[in-house]
């Protein structure tokens, strides 16, 4: 468990390089240039790789039957481990597409490195709201270590999620779309990773609203999904 939160710390760190061209041998820019075809059927086939990974997982039908096979302990480190496995493989053989779509400078370009930087500090705050060691698997190895239950995490309703029900997500998209280089394929990255966070919390949703009930469909009612705009409140 220690092991694969280690192996997600420096996964997630590279995928923040690879999509900026910052401090990393490759980027999503870098490497031979391959046909149009190749490119599509090898970086889609990751990026559908990595959301049938996440649909199929993190269901709780899935968790059920994995944690008669596993010890219940580590099923989410295997999550992570099958997450960071498939996210390395996609840096390692990604086909650049590197025709631009915009590319801009000077004091424009500022504005969107910064607000992706405010993306991926959303994401990284996220996860610590609701409970980051116990996201990424490492809570729970430890309290098994020192034979204490794990009571999982609860639904709690704070700070950035006063705002937004996902501002996990919300961040991912403001650090996806937010470069003053766009190409193709840093293009198709952030389309195919939209279109997943849409569909994605469709079903997390279902299984919010399943595991506690009332109380986070009122939280639903009153807190919008992924864009903090206010919502009207209807008269009585």
């Amino acid at each position: 468990g220690t092991g694969v939160y280690a192996f997600f710390f420096g996964t997630f760190l590279y995928v923040i390089g690879f999509l900026t061209g910052l401090f990393v041998p490759k980027a999503i820019n870098d490497g031979p240039v391959v046909g149009l075809t190749e490119s599509l059927l090898v970086n889609g086939g990751f990026l559908a790789l990595f959301a049938v990974q996440h649909m199929i997982m993190a269901r709780p039908a899935f968790k059920r039957r994995w944690t008669r096979i596993i010890p219940a302990q580590l099923e989410r480190s295997t999550f992570v481990l099958a997450t960071c496995l498939i996210l390395a493989g996609m840096v390692w053989q990604w086909r650049p597409m590197p025709e631009v779509v915009w590319h801009v400078e000077g004091a424009f370009a500022n504005v969107l490195w910064g607000i992706s930087t405010f993306g991926w500090a959303i994401v990284l705050l996220a996860t610590f709201l609701i409970d980051h060691f116990e996201l990424f698997g490492l809570r729970q190895v430890v309290m098994h270590a020192r034979g204490r239950q794990d009571r999982g995490a609860q639904f709690v309703e704070r700070a950035l999620y006063k705002f937004v029900r996902h501002p996990l997500m919300t961040g991912f998209m403001l650090a996806f779309w937010s470069t003053p280089h766009m190409t193709q394929g840093h293009l198709f990255f952030a389309m195919m990773c939209t279109g997943y966070i849409l569909i994605g919390t469709q079903m997390e949703e279902r299984d919010l609203v399943a595991a506690h009930g009332e109380d986070y469909l009122d939280y639903r009612r009153r807190v919008p999904g992924l864009l903090p705009i206010p919502r009207r409140q209807k008269a009585s």
